[in-house]
C-alpha cells in the first residue's frame, strides 16, 4: 500500500489533475467528507488528508510514502529524510515583507534600525534579514498575520501574497520579495528503495503533468 499525504484546498484541488495523468483518481471529495483517509481508484494507494504544515513531517517519519508540500513549509521544516525531486509548478505564489502603508521601510533598513517583524515563517524570516545584515526582533503568530502591524504588535510582517488583495484591504505595502513559492513532490527516502517498482511510474507522470 502506497500512502500519499495531502493538505486540503488549493493543493490538493491542483494536485488532482496530476493524479489523473498517473491513472489515479480520488474516490471521496475531503471537502464534504470527514474522512482523513480516502480511497483511491488504485486498490493499493490512498490519500491521507493532513494539515499543510504537517506533510513534511509524515513523510519523513514514513507515515506516507510520498506527498506534496509548498516550498515555504519545505524552507521552515528543511528537507533532512526527504528526497525532493519535482517542482510540480502549482499553489503558485510568493514570500514577500509588506508594512502599514507609510512606515518608511527603506529608512529603517538603511538607518540599520531595530524592526519587529510578524510571521509564521520565522526561520525563512531569520535567514532572510541575517543576509541582509539586519537586526530584527521576531514575533511568531499562526494566522492574521496583517494584523499585526495595525495594531501595533509589529512594524512589518513575512508573509505569501498571491494577489495582494488581503494586503490593499488592511492598508499594507508589499516591500520585498523574498523567494517565489510553489508546491514540490517529496518523497521518504526509505520509500523510493524500498517501493520504487511502484512509486517511480507515478512520480514519473506527476514530473511529466508538472512541465
Amino acid at each position: 500500500m502506497l500512502t500519499l499525504a495531502l493538505s486540503k484546498g488549493r493543493i490538493f484541488t491542483e494536485t488532482l489533475p496530476m493524479l489523473r495523468a498517473a491513472g489515479i483518481e480520488v474516490l471521496e471529495d475531503p471537502e464534504s467528507s470527514r474522512k482523513l483517509i480516502l480511497s483511491t481508484n488504485d486498490t493499493q494507494l490512498r490519500v491521507i488528508i493532513v494539515r499543510a504544515s504537517d506533510v513534511p513531517t509524515y513523510v519523513r517519519y514514513g507515515a506516507a510514502d510520498f506527498g506534496v508540500a509548498g516550498k515555504d513549509t519545505l524552507l521552515e521544516t528543511g528537507l533532512e529524510g526527504l528526497y525532493s525531486p519535482i517542482d510540480l509548478q502549482i499553489a503558485k505564489c510568493r514570500m514577500s515583507v509588506a508594512v502599514k502603508n507609510g512606515f518608511d521601510y527603506a529608512e529603517a533598513v538603511g538607518s540599520g534600525a531595530r524592526i519587529r517583524v510578524v510571521t509564521k515563517y520565522v526561520e525563512t524570516a531569520k535567514q532572510h534579514f541575517a543576509a541582509k545584515g539586519m537586526h530584527v526582533d521576531l514575533i511568531k503568530l499562526y494566522g492574521s498575520m496583517e494584523l499585526g502591524p495595525l495594531v501595533g504588535l509589529g512594524d512589518a510582517i513575512v508573509d505569501l501574497v498571491s494577489t495582494g488583495g488581503t494586503l490593499r484591504a488592511n492598508d499594507l505595502v508589499e516591500v520585498e520579495h523574498i523567494c517565489d513559492i510553489s508546491s514540490r513532490l517529496i518523497v521518504n527516502q526509505a520509500s523510493l528503495k524500498l517501493k520504487a517498482a511502484r512509486l517511480r511510474p507515478i512520480l514519473a507522470a506527476f514530473e511529466a503533468a508538472a512541465k
